[in-house]
């Protein structure tokens, strides 16, 4: 049998593996070897036990208690049996028996490691369950180990003995994982189990995007700009309202990043999903008028008691403002907490109300979201012959074709493709809800917004407000 060195050495290479201090294993062998006696003795059995931390030998006294007539043998000692040993022996004497480990028997020794392994798992337990419960709405990352009916078993990179899942209706739909895969998911809860706690993983939660982004953004985490409002349905779309605390940074633009770089590593994890990111206000009129992007609202009527919202839009805005089986007025009205009803300008002339709208607002100005072609990464000459033409915005040649640009004095093949080759890049269109007719190409520009990945130019000076471009062609009048 292996000498009391031996042993406690074998139980502190265990102890490291679990991140457990000297003072811990300690008492772990303590309470091992007590359970170890309570095999022999009896389950009461009372015992001193001293561990020497250089020599690692054991020092093991049962205590029992003299007394006239035993009641509990495991604590107990007749008097006439203590006199066999002492004959100064009195009731009520505690009487110390020294035990040598090595005469712990095959099943106490069993009890020993059973005892051990328990306390091992509880304190195993006990730590993830301390460790995690702050975490939630944080992001882990880890690997994925199996897949188990439907589920998503990961094994975390930071805590590899807790156990994580990502059930089924907290997976993305348009994702597919295997094993060993590597993987990154929002915490969701700490779940209680028999078995200790679970922890519940989620890539569908709108908490997720969050994360991502204060992974991304460095403003975030510090606290500079914040996320106030987020709604998502995963695998579709997201619309995330972002609001700084200092008045020299845009919150979009900060989100955004040089030529897209943040939000598109966002977009990335989230397998193309679309985002939109759209700066948030305490007017609720003002707010939601930015919440349904990239729709241009006309008109907003709010009724304060029944928090309802009443958007009018243009006819050619109506497609564009319900979106596709109505996910963007769906997700603008849960970005605002208020429900929003949505009217064409003809039906809401029908209705007898009045259309009539103020002119143009600094607010609308900013949602057009237009910027300079010298932004661009064009050659100089081609913005010359561009600015020579009247073309000095990025809306003004969005719906040039390749036969407009080649009429431009001073522009080449090789040029036109190239301003092709980015209006492509920087913009998208869909196909019609009615069936995706050919002409969807001759829509009017301001109905075509930048993508996400692309929304904003130079050091955060022109940020989009990232409306990743979800338009349909406006139904036929």
């Amino acid at each position: 049998m292996a000498n009391a060195e031996q042993i406690v050495a074998a139980f502190k290479d265990v102890a490291a593996t679990k991140n457990l201090s000297d003072e811990e294993t300690s008492d772990l062998v303590k309470d091992g070897i007590l359970a170890g006696l309570a095999r022999i003795y009896g389950a009461t059995v009372q015992a001193e036990i001293v561990i020497d931390d250089v020599t690692g030998e054991f020092d093991i006294v049962v205590l029992r208690r003299v007394v006239a007539e035993v009641e509990d043998p495991a604590y107990e000692i007749l008097l006439e049996e203590a006199r066999w040993d002492d004959d100064t022996f009195e009731i009520g004497d505690v009487m110390e028996v020294p035990v040598d480990f090595g005469d712990f028997g095959r099943n106490a020794v069993m009890a020993v490691k059973q005892r051990i392994i328990q306390l091992v798992r509880e304190n195993e337990r006990d730590r993830i369950r301390e460790e995690f419960a702050d975490e939630v709405t944080e992001l882990l990352s880890g690997e994925v180990q199996r897949t188990e009916r439907g589920k998503l078993v990961v094994m975390l990179n930071r805590s590899r003995d807790a156990e994580a899942i990502i059930p089924w209706k907290e997976q993305n739909p348009r994702e597919r994982f295997r094993q060993g895969d590597p993987i990154r998911a929002v915490l969701k809860k700490v779940e209680e189990t028999p078995k200790g706690p679970r922890l519940i993983l989620s890539r569908a939660d709108a908490a997720f995007v969050a994360a991502l982004f204060k992974l991304e953004v460095p403003e975030i985490f510090q606290g500079i700009v914040e996320i106030r409002e987020i709604s998502r349905e995963c695998g579709g779309r997201t619309k995330i309202a972002v609001y700084s605390r200092d008045e020299s940074i845009d919150p979009v633009g900060a989100c955004v990043g040089l030529k897209g770089s943040r939000v598109q590593a966002v977009v990335s994890e989230l397998g193309g999903e679309r985002i939109d990111i759209v700066p948030w206000h305490p007017d609720t009129d003002v707010f939601a008028r930015r919440a349904l992007a990239p729709a241009r609202v006309s008109k907003v009527v709010s009724d304060t008691e029944r928090q309802v919202i009443t958007a009018i839009v243009d006819e050619d805005q109506l497609s564009l403002a319900i979106g596709r089986n109505g996910q963007n007025v769906r997700l603008a009205s849960q970005l605002i907490g208020w429900q929003i009803d949505l009217y064409g300008s003809r039906e809401w002339v029908d209705k007898g109300a009045d259309i009539s709208a103020p002119a143009n607002t600094q607010e609308e100005e900013y949602e057009t979201s237009d910027f300079p072609l010298a932004e661009l990464d064009l050659q100089s000459s081609i913005l010359g012959a561009l600015s020579a033409a009247g073309y000095d915005t990025f809306l003004q040649i969005i719906d040039l074709e390749r036969r407009d640009f080649l009429g431009v004095e001073g522009l080449g093949e090789q040029d036109a493709d190239r301003l092709l080759e980015l209006i492509e890049a920087l913009t998208v269109v869909d196909e019609a809800l009615n069936g995706g007719e050919e002409g969807a190409q001759d829509k009017h520009p301001e109905e075509v917004r930048a993508k996400t990945n692309t929304a904003v130019e130079e050091a955060g000076e022109l940020a989009l407000d990232s409306e990743d471009s979800d338009e349909e062609e406006a139904p036929s009048a």
